[in-house]
């Protein structure tokens, strides 16, 4: 990349130059936890469990890049969450889970210069689902969490169910959801916007056109086209003409 520039406080460019076109963009791809929304949702869920911090000590250090593995990460969190009934799930989306800033501005805006939206998340389908539906999100993919049946009816059971494209959406599959996406709309990578915060978005911001960090890790603000370090999401719409 080459050095980057702070056009306005707390909206950094590097190897770009604006303004740039909307319209030249087809495909944008959102990470859900702390960049759509403002929770980790996987961390909310294991407050029921008295494991918040625990799990949030494993969140953090898988999102600044010092866990390689996302996968057992996701695992051990996971298997973390055991007995906690879909009845708190319900509680976080509706109590803790709030859009970020700007979110429900930038999809609609996108959404109107005729951008299709893909949600792709490390998180959770009970979380995406919601938001896919409440924000007209075209695409969306993310875990599924497995249910207890019988006396454990309603509980999680502290795994993920497999599912047709794979077991678990971490970083690859994430650039893998955006390149397939991609191909099934008949654009090139290049006509994609890709936006994250974490570790784990690295892939697919690296094989997108223009790559958005939002109030994200160090290495990630390092690697994007833009960082938006200050204010919502919508403040990538500045940088279009």
């Amino acid at each position: 990349m080459t050095q980057a520039t702070e056009i306005e406080a707390g909206l950094v460019i590097q190897g770009i130059t604006a303004p740039l076109r909307l319209s030249d963009y087809k495909l944008i791809a959102f990470d859900m936890d702390s960049t759509l929304i403002n929770i980790e949702c996987v961390d909310e869920i294991a407050d029921a469990a008295g494991r918040k911090a625990e799990v949030a000590a494993i969140t953090e250090a898988a999102m600044r890049g010092e866990i390689s593995d996302y996968k057992a990460s996701l695992r051990q969190r996971v298997a973390l969450l055991k007995g906690v009934s879909m009845a708190h799930l319900e509680q976080v989306y509706n109590e803790r889970l709030q859009l970020n800033p700007g979110a429900a501005e930038l999809v609609a805006a996108c959404k109107k210069a005729g951008l299709r939206v893909l949600l792709v998340s490390g998180g959770f389908t009970f979380f995406t689902d919601r938001l896919r539906s409440r924000l007209g999100i075209d695409f969306a993919r993310s875990n599924v969490l497995e249910v207890g049946t019988g006396p454990h009816c309603g509980e999680l059971t502290g795994r993920l169910v497999d599912q047709p494209w794979g077991d678990i959406c971490d970083g690859k599959e994430k650039a893998r959801t955006l390149l397939e996406v991609s191909s099934l709309l008949g654009i090139a990578p290049d006509q994609t916007i890709a936006m994250g915060d974490g570790a784990n978005d690295l892939p697919m911001m690296g094989v997108a056109g223009l790559s958005v960090a939002y109030h994200a890790k160090p290495a990630v603000r390092a690697k994007a086209h833009v960082a938006i370090n200050s204010g919502g999401l919508d403040r990538l719409l500045t940088l279009f003409g």
